[in-house]
């Protein structure tokens, strides 16, 4: 009885070793249970065409990911305040913004004058606060991440226009942030939809963050921008306008 026993347990490891083999070598072979351990990871513009654990190769490197739909508005909680910021931006590209920016399919001004939507766009406030140093704090600390990421490579650290793209020689004309003297929604219009030789940055930057970059601007151009004396008060004045705003650039 033993000995059969035993011949069986010998059996039954090998054959248990036998299925845990494969010959795909990235296999780790037979598992337990594996989805209480292998998470997945999720690659959302990755279609691996699996149904019920059966993959059609053909299919799971195309991408598949969607557009959402014409008009969707993303949900952005339920804090009134910052739900009335990420609302669609309202004011629309310039007619010519398709060949000039590849704003390809977007609903563009009807305006002859490819600068009426910019210029009016002079008007728009900024919606973002600074109330405190706190606050102020937060801001540019958060401004100064998207800065480094989004514009120091053309603009500088400095905002003088002399970033490394500039230095290369890769690239020519990046403004010189620190003597721009247009209003805040200028700024914000620049850069969701670029302008000049500057691309538009709406694909790469929501709103709240567009807006955080522009109190990041104005710190480039007064150095007392956010601060407050000990009393509390701002020790910033308003930034200057340009009296012309169709030659000034971004």
């Amino acid at each position: 009885m033993k000995i059969k026993f035993k011949v069986f347990a010998q059996i039954s490891v090998v054959a248990l070793l036998a299925t845990a083999c494969t010959s795909d070598p990235d296999s780790p072979g037979l598992e337990y249970m594996p989805d209480m351990y292998r998470s997945p990871a999720i690659e959302p513009y990755v279609d691996y065409a699996e149904v019920k654990g059966r993959i059609n190769e053909d299919q799971k490197l195309i991408r598949s990911s969607l557009v959402p739909p014409k008009y969707t508005i993303p949900y952005w909680g339920t804090d009134s305040a910052t739900v009335h910021i990420m609302l669609p931006y309202w004011r629309k590209p310039a007619i010519d913004a398709n060949a000039t920016h590849g704003l390809y399919g977007w609903d563009r001004s009807g305006n002859t004058d490819p600068l009426a939507e910019y210029n009016a766009a002079a008007a728009d406030m900024n919606p973002l606060k600074i109330k405190d140093a706190a606050s102020a704090e937060k801001m540019f600390g958060d401004a100064k991440l998207l800065y480094t990421i989004n514009c120091k490579h053309c603009h500088g650290e400095k905002g003088d226009g002399n970033g490394p793209m500039v230095q290369s020689g890769a690239y020519t004309g990046a403004a010189d942030l620190t003597g721009l003297a247009i209003a805040d929604g200028q700024m914000f219009y620049s850069i969701y939809y670029g302008k000049n030789m500057m691309g538009a940055h709406n694909s790469l930057l929501n709103k709240k963050e567009i807006w955080t970059l522009v109190h990041y601007i104005r710190q480039l151009q007064d150095k007392n921008y956010g601060k407050f004396d000990p009393a509390g008060k701002p020790m910033w004045g308003m930034a200057p306008v340009a009296d012309s705003l169709k030659t000034a650039k971004l």
